[in-house]
């Protein structure tokens, strides 16, 4: 049986533009994490710590899919850089005025700034799209970079937190620049794989999230952010009440090692089911899975626990990838994935925050409630959405059919 992954690298550039977007990648996570520790360790203050790096994300997340617009119009090659030059700068900014002791204030309008760094999530998965469009390999291709994700996300923060603890405080996100610098300088002269600029006419003119399908699969992506948010207060909350607060290291890694193996083999299927079915499958498993966290008692059946549940995540974040790049216009196909991953990112945040929360004022176990919640919201939401998302699906696929037609013909 080939191997589907293997098949991806196939292509001329594949290799090239997937590494170069790992380095550029990297950096999300790691600058989230880098500011957190850098301020906490500059200011012995928790609570600046946390607003700064929340603005950041929350920046990115909303300034992100802008950028991504402006992609879609003009091109990789004539954005990344300047967005990443902006980013950098304000990074640079950043640490200064962590450094010198500058006012709170600064501190949060350079936060704000580096915002502008680029979802490079989305600048690789458009180019797989470009590869590998009306393939199965696109799946396959998917798949893979919801595994990619997991593994910055596993990986970027450790390294930050690292830095941070061994080297200086400023270690983390000064490394991240770096990063964020050599992965974008690596990835935009390669031309061979950069999606070309679709003509204006294919566009409808106004943002994509305005599009009920987009929407709707951006909130569902939120909900299920809020879970994963949600895991990774109360992994170290329930480790922390457990006595064993270095064990969650271990609760955090068997969430994204099943994500990882259920995304990887989800990819490697060969599926006939409609996308909006699965879609529905994996969203009701997600909610499922949220309820064992009510009966834990141990660090190992926690870990059991999340590690089901991160069995439904990498599925279901690759087929709302499917449906996005086939109900969003090519045109604005950047775009519209970089709301999926900015939803993800404010339902992360979100989770993390809520669950803290519930935690601070009721205790650890009423933390997980929060997962329980927001699981049931991304059912409900994914059920209303059912009907409008397989038609969608269906009237693009008759107009791929229509296309392919008239090529032949």
């Amino acid at each position: 049986m080939a191997n589907p992954y293997r098949e991806l690298f196939s292509a001329p550039g594949a290799k090239g533009f997937s590494l170069a977007g790992l380095l550029a990648r990297l950096p999300l996570p790691m600058t989230h994490m880098g500011i957190l520790t850098m301020l906490s360790e500059l200011r012995g203050e928790y609570a600046l710590a946390g607003a700064v790096a929340g603005t950041f994300t929350l920046s990115m997340a909303l300034i992100g899919p802008q950028i991504s617009r402006v992609v879609d119009r003009l091109g990789q090659g004539r954005v990344l850089l300047p967005a990443t030059g902006v980013s950098v700068a304000a990074l640079g900014g950043l640490l200064l005025c962590a450094y010198y002791d500058a006012p709170a204030w600064t501190l949060f309008v350079f936060a704000l700034l580096a915002g502008f760094m680029p979802s490079m999530g989305a600048m690789v998965r458009a180019r797989w799209t470009q590869l590998y469009r009306g393939s199965p390999r696109l799946n396959a291709a998917y798949s893979l970079e919801s595994v990619v994700d997991e593994l910055t996300y596993i990986i970027g923060p450790a390294i930050a937190v690292m830095l941070g603890t061994t080297l200086f405080p400023e270690a983390g996100p000064l490394v991240a620049m770096v990063l964020l610098t050599v992965g974008v300088l690596l990835f935009v002269p390669q031309k061979r794989t950069e999606p070309p600029v679709q003509s204006a006419a294919d566009a409808t003119g106004r943002s994509v999230i305005r599009a009920r399908a987009v929407a709707l699969l951006a909130l569902t992506l939120m909900f299920g952010g809020a879970i994963a948010g949600t895991i990774d207060t109360m992994g170290l909350a329930f480790a922390q009440d457990q006595g064993q607060k270095e064990a969650a290291g271990i609760v955090f890694t068997v969430y994204a090692v099943g994500s990882a193996i259920s995304g990887l083999t989800f990819g490697a299927l060969k599926l006939s089911t409609p996308l909006p079915r699965l879609l529905v499958l994996g969203v009701t498993g997600t909610a499922l899975t949220t309820l064992p966290f009510l009966v834990v008692n141990s660090i190992a059946t926690l870990s059991v626990a999340v590690f089901f549940a991160g069995v439904f995540f990498a599925p279901t974040m690759v087929t709302i990838m499917g449906i996005v790049e086939k109900v969003t216009p090519a045109a604005q196909l950047t775009e519209g994935m970089t709301w999926m991953i900015a939803g993800l990112q404010v339902g992360v945040a979100l989770g993390a925050a809520a669950s803290g929360q519930v935690v601070d004022s009721f205790g650890t176990r009423a933390g997980f409630t929060v997962a329980l919640v927001v699981g049931a919201l991304a059912l409900l939401t994914t059920l209303l959405a059912y009907r409008h998302l397989r038609a969608e699906t269906e009237r693009a696929a008759v107009r791929d059919e229509e296309v392919k037609l008239a090529v032949g013909g």
